[in-house]
């Protein structure tokens, strides 16, 4: 038995590294389409790197990402694609931990490909954190603290991401490391050397990074949106939400039930003489006005009727429906009353329902349909993570710094955003009929497409599809070494689920 079929047979035995069953099975036909759009997809990137070893090991990486390898380090993608050979692995592990190759117009390059599949005018960027547990205390970013992915206060990094949605899909579009206050203190100062962190980096909480993130996206022009969506640990900072204002776009987050506004706008006495004669240099909410109100209170003072049960998503297992009540109220800002905004109340059907709380700047003309429609727009996020961690290996890095981090998580939003792109292409194939049924001669409605895939004439789903498993055997490429230049066939085995 050959070497191929024996990789074959072992690796046909492996579950999904999504951990999810295929929802469809490709033909050889599909396969191959696979295979001539991802070396397209990789083209676009490759040119962006200036150096042909980059891209070597730019494919390798992809295909080692994108392949069923259960646990896809470094170490783990070489051995699988190129075999067992010290100083191989070593070189790819140089060229994610410390080549000085730079992320950012690849991350650029990625923007324009979402505009282009995804994007619609009406939009939304998610921001939201991650963490990543770790077992050391050398890895950048590293410290004590509360990581979601395991529910507690744990040793591990946190990274800030943002991800654009709309009605035909979602992808990851930017991405930045948390690096705690701790690690600027004179103590951290041998640990900020080792892992690489510029000298010029400074301390930025996690929503500065997520506007910083949303700047860039909103001056780049390259995504059509016009909201933005967090969660209450974003929604809670004034300068955060104020940013995205400042930006021309919707804000829509969601806030702690102990959050204080007005109901009507407070009047505000200007700089004077003070009651005990010193006089006051800032302005302050007279003392007459009303105290505000916290979010929960607002249960009590919602009469019954104005509560509106709306459908919010058609879920796997039926409609998402909730109860929302729409109020207009006045934000605190520095203890002065803010600008008027909407409170968008969301609570469960259940007997002892759960209740959330939201803020959005949309103006007064905005349908509340819109309000219903965007709340149920935090799963994309959830779920993106959740799959590049489990099918690409988003978590599965081992490098320690600063380099190696972003380059990691650079290319993880790359090797996802191949993956909605095969998911574009085979959810217009299946809506196209190019072969007679027997439901299509019964129904007689033949419906011609005006727009058919790039793949639309020369493949075709097969009446009797084999196992999802794709061979990709590309162009002999050189990889330099420490010790020695050696030319190995990049093979990789990529599955899609």
């Amino acid at each position: 038995m050959s070497k191929k079929q024996i990789f074959f047979r072992r690796t046909s035995r492996r579950q999904p590294a999504s951990g999810r069953k295929p929802t469809k099975r490709l033909s050889e036909r599909d396969l191959a389409m696979s295979a001539e759009e991802l070396q397209v997809f990789q083209e676009q990137f490759e040119r962006l790197l200036a150096r042909q070893e980059q891209r070597n090991w730019f494919r390798l990486y992809q295909c080692g990402q994108l392949s069923k390898l259960e646990r896809k380090t470094t170490e783990a993608m070489v051995l699988e694609l190129l075999g067992a050979d010290e100083s191989v692995i070593r070189t790819a592990q140089h060229f994610i931990g410390q080549a000085a190759w730079d992320g950012k117009p690849l991350l650029g390059q990625a923007q324009r490909l979402v505009g282009e599949w995804l994007g619609e005018p009406d939009g939304v960027v998610i921001v939201d954190g991650s963490g990543f547990p770790k077992q050391g205390s050398h890895s950048v970013g590293v410290i004590r603290q509360y990581c979601g992915h395991v529910g507690k206060v744990t040793n591990c990094q946190e990274g800030v991401f943002v991800l654009y949605a709309s009605r035909r899909g979602y992808a990851f579009l930017d991405q930045r490391l948390y690096l705690p206050g701790v690690w600027f203190t004179p103590a951290y100062r041998e640990r900020r050397r080792i892992c690489g962190i510029p000298d010029t980096q400074t301390f930025q909480t996690e929503p500065e990074l997520g506007l910083e993130m949303l700047t860039q996206v909103a001056q780049g022009g390259l995504i059509p949106f016009r909201w933005v969506t967090c969660d209450a640990r974003y929604g809670e900072i004034p300068a955060f939400l104020d940013g995205i204002a400042a930006l021309d776009k919707w804000f829509f987050a969601e806030v702690a039930a102990d959050t204080q506004v007005w109901l009507r706008t407070p009047p505000v006495e200007p700089p004077g003489q003070g009651p005990l004669g010193a006089p006051r240099t800032k302005p302050r909410v007279s003392l007459s006005a009303p105290h505000p109100y916290e979010m929960r209170e607002l249960l009590t003072l919602i009469p019954r009727t104005q509560w509106r049960r709306k459908t919010i998503k058609e879920g796997s297992k039926g409609p998402l429906v909730a109860e929302f009540a729409f109020l207009r109220v006045t934000p605190i800002r520095d203890q002065l009353p803010g600008r008027r905004c909407w409170v968008i109340l969301r609570r469960t059907l259940e007997d002892h329902p759960q209740v959330k709380f939201f803020l959005s700047n949309a103006p007064t003309t905005c349908p509340l349909q819109e309000f219903v429609r965007v709340s149920g727009l935090r799963w994309p996020i959830e779920t993106g993570l959740k799959e590049s961690k489990g099918a690409i290996g988003m978590d599965h890095y081992e490098t320690r710094t600063w380099l190696g981090w972003q380059h990691h998580m650079t290319l993880s939003i790359l090797a996802h955003l191949f993956l909605v792109r095969l998911q574009l292409l085979l959810q217009k194939k299946s809506r196209l009929d190019y072969c007679s049924s027997p439901s299509a001669d019964r129904t007689g409605d033949r419906r011609q497409a005006h727009t058919t895939p790039r793949y639309a004439g020369n493949y075709r789903i097969s009446s009797t599809p084999k196992s999802c498993r794709l061979l990709f055997t590309p162009q002999t490429h050189t990889f330099s070494t420490c010790s020695a230049s050696q030319t190995q066939k990049n093979v990789g085995a990529i599955y899609f689920s």
